[in-house]
């Protein structure tokens, strides 16, 4: 899964980035209150344990099993 594809999918579950720039874009989710990071190279395949860990962050779920 593309970062474009996991910022899409975080945007239509009402997550919204916080900021932009530095190491990495912060988004924050209402569903678990908490913000985490993304990153900044939309083209690139993420790995399954970083689209687990942004899924378990963010409370959307991201791959379906």
């Amino acid at each position: 899964m593309k970062y474009s594809e996991i910022e899409r999918k975080l945007k239509d579950a009402g997550c919204y980035l916080q900021r932009s720039g530095g190491n990495h874009p912060i988004w924050y989710s209402p569903i678990t209150g908490r913000n985490f990071c993304t990153s900044h190279h939309k083209s690139e395949e993420a790995k399954q344990k970083t689209v687990k860990s942004i899924s378990d962050q963010s409370g959307v779920k991201l791959l379906s099993r």
